[in-house]
């Protein structure tokens, strides 16, 4: 027997129960019905309700937090258990006003309301009582009622230990106990970063999100006066009638929304994260989104753009007829004719000029399938490689690193495993406000787990202030410390020798290939300290496992394939790939950017990274398309625009990227747009690169059709249509088959998922995918293996070479190229929480353009001192190929000649105006974080913060263990139920 079972007797029937299964889940998965109203399966017990009341061995006790040993009697229906379990339920209806038929949150998931219905309660014992509070509207996406608040403290659990933002607690030292936002403000002076996880597993109505309100049932949008009336006329009959055909009125009444409310699953399409959750609609209102326990990457996690961010939908900015330019202008045209012109005008180049005279730029926001076809479109109909993501401005770098080293081009793990391992090693990711659902898995495992964390960033954000050990390397240098402490490693002999001999090639030659990364040429190069390098050496030896985190602060270098080369090889050394809890997570920025370049969207691969020049995999597209292929690889989204200059390339399509603003040199791009015979674009919005088109097309947002995902874990997630598309606009898929179609093309595809049988067919690593093993919130993570199964993670057995071995690869220093001296001040940029990318989504919800209105600068305190500058000054910063002016926040997140501004800008005030056309000789990402500017302070000068005071990096977070219960049961007026 396993020695982590043990046998109970559960209503005179015998169980074997694992000792780590929490009991009332064990309770649930075998369908023995015990209720509860604090329990959520992803916060675990918070034992505040009182409500799962069970027996064990003849004493009370709650079964959320019951540690069940061999031969325990357990009973959970005797009638001294459901008189312990309506007793409680009764304490907590004290705290709350049950009006469910004019309640939002009557909707089939109310566990209070659940209940008392399933305890069959007939009458309330203790009546509702007012508390003194007022409601909280301060928050732009949702409400507190202090009045309706059972205190089951599931909202302080979410924040304070899965979240881990630490803003709301419960204060149990008031006379009238009530949820607070740090240290006892209002909702939008406080911490919270609006990440909605409170909300989500709110059990009741007291959190809820606005659009719900007035909105969800067929009562609520009555005033409140007269809500009061129905609810006082309905509580004068219930001692006559009981509670019963009150609830029954409720239910119907719930059912009945069904009708009214719509819930769909879908995925996110932000970041690369890859969250899932349901979207519950009104028509083309959007009410709330709604994460679940069984969503595969963030279970109930989101963040504001996530759980809020989805204005730009229904935006009346949102591209509705086709447009074709005619004398410099935009005129509307019919889809039948746009279309006909794009493939009449896409044709007559190909066939004056070659099809390598033609570029094809798929979206990293759309769907796997779009991305297949507008790779297909460009290689079978117009005979070329030219096909390109946006991965090459962002992670193009990290997967020529593990191709170098390892062999697949992503994350070799899950979240499970970050949230698993004993040491994370955070290199140049802002991981809190760039993919803040993993950063909550971090956070957490490092509160509650005890598990370490090591930042090397230029800035001092949120995980770097969380971190164990932080470093600060000089920009540009971290190939350096890293190959350093990789040297240092293997010179004590710390290294992982089994595993290098049984599964590494190319030790020796790379060793050698360290002699010049001493801890000492590593101090002098990047200003860490000896003394903390080998500590972090240390910390790595003394770890079972290790995973490495790493983004655009790494990517965006000069030489970002080395430097994410030298990760891996970091990580070949130390043995940690091919077991669970460690390995390389380079986290893709685009909901879909993985996924783009997964199936074929890139210049040198087929699908599933089937190299174009390899004669076999060549042939083998060949007869399925029926056609001769290019086996020269093309130019890339960046390489393109030399061409453009140069008179290779003379028509352009684009799909959801905009190339002006999110490209490096904005001004070099509108002149390379200019140049070009034809160019078409299909985008939501008229972007700024739309703006230089021939034709303009409207595409559907992601909510507006079906299709597939990658996320940055390799996982395919399934995504369902929401709504349709809004009047005038199409899916990418349907587009890209009609151009097709009028190009010559035999394509008949009626739905994406035969799209995605034809991929699987043609790309092993997608062999037996489907999208009915992806039904629902399924999910499958690439490669699949033959017996059909998916690979969690990757290298258990062998890595992706043909001798099965990875392969460590020997790097060298190249000295970044220096700069004029007048450009004395190193430019950071990237993400910040609120905005994607430069914004033009997420300038179209109200409520985050509250919280972060604009971009800004920011400037280290002793650069401020030094230049005379205060926060809300304008200064104009200015690079060797542009200037924009900006407003001041002065911070001690970036330090001395550093500076830093947030991507969330669009047109003359993007950082792209201030960078360059340098770029990794490897992979051709733009090297945006390699920028070196000047400043100077203007006369004009704004009032005060261009952030709000609002904004929750002013607030001052309240770190806690949890709810604190042992408060609650400490009081004088708490009624111990349990006789534990």
């Amino acid at each position: 027997m396993d020695e982590n079972n043990v046998q109970v007797n559960i209503d005179g029937k015998d169980y074997s129960i694992n000792k780590n299964v929490n009991f009332l889940k064990f309770l649930e998965l075998n369908n023995i019905k015990v209720p509860h109203v604090c329990y959520q399966e992803n916060l675990g017990p918070i034992e505040t309700c009182d409500v799962c009341i069970v027996e064990a061995e003849g004493r009370l006790t709650r079964s959320c937090s019951l540690k069940p040993v061999d031969g325990m009697k357990i009973v959970t229906d005797s009638r001294r258990v459901k008189e312990a379990q309506i007793e409680a339920t009764n304490v907590i209806l004290k705290n709350h006003d049950l009006y469910c038929t004019i309640c939002e949150n009557n909707n089939g998931d109310c566990d209070l309301h659940n209940t008392v219905l399933s305890l069959k309660m007939d009458i309330q014992k203790y009546p509702f009582k007012e508390k003194p509070y007022k409601v909280d509207e301060t928050n732009p996406f949702y409400r507190y009622d202090p009045n309706q608040c059972i205190l089951c403290g599931r909202c302080v659990e979410a924040c304070q230990e899965v979240q881990v933002n630490e803003t709301l607690s419960i204060d149990w030292n008031r006379e009238i106990p009530r949820v607070i936002w740090d240290n006892d403000v209002p909702i939008n002076d406080s911490s919270c970063v609006s990440c909605g996880h409170c909300v989500t597993v709110c059990p009741v109505n007291a959190l809820m999100e606005k659009p719900m309100l007035g909105e969800a049932g067929f009562f609520t949008s009555f005033s409140d006066n007269t809500k009061q009336m129905m609810i006082k006329s309905v509580k004068s009959l219930e001692p006559f009638i009981g509670m019963g055909p009150i609830m029954g009125i409720s239910n119907i009444e719930s059912k009945l929304r069904e009708s009214q409310i719509k819930k769909t699953k879908t995925v996110c399409t932000f970041c690369g994260v890859g969250c899932s959750f349901e979207m519950w609609t009104k028509g083309r209102k959007i009410l709330k989104v709604q994460p679940s326990p069984e969503s595969p990457a963030n279970g109930i996690s989101t963040c504001i753009k996530g759980k809020f961010g989805w204005d730009f939908v229904n935006s009346k900015e949102r591209l509705t007829t086709p447009l074709i330019r005619e004398n410099g202008k935009f005129r509307k045209a019919t889809w039948e004719e746009a279309l006909s012109k794009v493939a009449s005008r896409l044709t007559e180049i190909k066939e004056k000029y070659g099809g390598d005279s033609l570029m094809f730029i798929a979206s990293s926001k759309g769907t796997n399938e779009e991305s297949y076809l507008v790779q297909k479109m460009a290689r079978q109909i117009f005979h070329t490689n030219n096909v390109d993501n946006s991965s090459r401005f962002c992670q193009a770098p990290a997967t020529t690193g593990l191709w170098r080293t390892v062999g697949y081009g992503g994350d070799s793990g899950s979240m499970r495993d970050i949230y698993e391992s004993k040491l994370i090693l955070i290199v140049g990711s802002n991981t809190a406000e760039s993919h803040p659902v993993i950063a909550t898995r971090v956070k957490r495992a490092h509160k509650m787990n005890g598990q370490k964390l090591i930042v090397a960033d230029l800035r001092k954000h949120e995980m770097a202030n969380r971190a164990d050990i932080f470093l600060h390397p000089a920009p540009g240098t971290d190939l350096v410390w890293i190959s350093a402490i990789t040297k240092y490693i293997i010179d004590n002999k710390w290294h992982d020798t089994k595993f290098i001999e049984e599964k590494v090639n190319n030790f020796e030659a790379y060793y050698r290939s360290l002699d010049r990364f001493t801890m000492e040429f590593a101090e002098k190069t990047t200003g860490i300290k000896k003394d903390l390098l080998i500590k972090v050496a240390e910390t790595i030896h003394q770890s079972p496992t290790m995973c490495i985190l790493w983004a655009m602060g790494v990517t965006q270098q000069d030489y970002g394939s080395d430097t994410s080369t030298a990760i891996s090889n970091l990580l070949l050394v130390t043995g940690n790939y091919g077991k669970p809890g460690c390995g390389s997570y380079p986290l893709r920025g685009h909901n879909n950017v993985q996924g783009a370049s997964d199936f074929g969207a890139m210049n040198a691969y087929f699908p599933g990274y089937q190299r174009v020049d390899n004669d076999s995999a060549r042939k083998k597209f060949e007869i399925a398309w029926n056609t001769q292929l290019p086996s020269k690889p093309g130019f890339d989204n960046n390489t393109c625009l030399e061409a453009v200059k140069n008179g290779n390339i003379k028509g352009m399509y684009v799909i959801g990227e905009e190339l002006v603003e999110t490209g490096s040199d904005s001004n070099f791009i509108r002149k390379r747009l200019e140049e070009l015979d034809f160019l078409v674009v299909e985008d939501l919005f008229l972007s700024e690169t739309a703006s230089y088109a021939d034709v303009v097309l409207p595409a559907a947002a992601s909510l507006e059709k079906e299709g597939t995902f990658d996320n940055t874990e390799r996982r395919i997630q399934r995504l369902y249509k929401v709504f349709e598309p809004v009047e005038g606009s199409r899916p990418d898929w349907e587009i890209v088959q009609d151009i097709a179609r009028l190009a010559g093309a035999d394509w008949n595809y009626k739905h994406p998922s035969e799209i995605m049988l034809e991929a699987a067919s043609l790309a092993p690593i997608f062999q037996h995918v489907s999208y009915d093993r992806l039904e629902g919130f399924k999910s499958l993570q690439w490669p699949m293996n033959e017996d059909g199964t998916d690979t969690p993670i990757l290298y258990l057995k062998d890595f992706h070479f043909p001798d099965g071995k990875a392969f460590l690869y020997p790097l060298e220093w190249r000295p970044m190229v220096t700069v004029e001296a007048e450009f004395d001040l190193h430019l950071n940029n990237g993400r910040i929480l609120e905005h994607f990318h430069e914004g033009n989504e997420t300038y179209k919800s109200p409520g985050i353009s509250e919280k972060v209105p604009s971009s800004f600068l920011e400037v280290s305190p002793e650069l401020a001192r030094e230049r005379g500058i205060e926060t809300g000054d304008y200064v104009r910063v200015t690079s060797k190929y542009g200037s924009v002016k900006k407003r001041v926040l002065v911070t001690d997140r970036v330090s001395g000649k550093e500076l830093y501004m947030p991507m969330n800008a669009i047109g003359d005030e993007g950082v792209n105006i201030l960078t360059g056309r340098t770029m990794d000789p490897d992979s051709h990402t733009p090297s945006y974080k390699d920028l070196y500017v000047k400043i100077e302070k203007l006369k004009d000068k704004g009032t005060g913060s261009p952030l709000p005071r609002t904004n929750p990096r002013f607030g001052h977070p309240n770190p806690q263990d949890g709810v604190a219960v042992e408060k609650k049961w400490q009081r004088k007026d708490y009624k111990q139920i349990v006789e534990d």
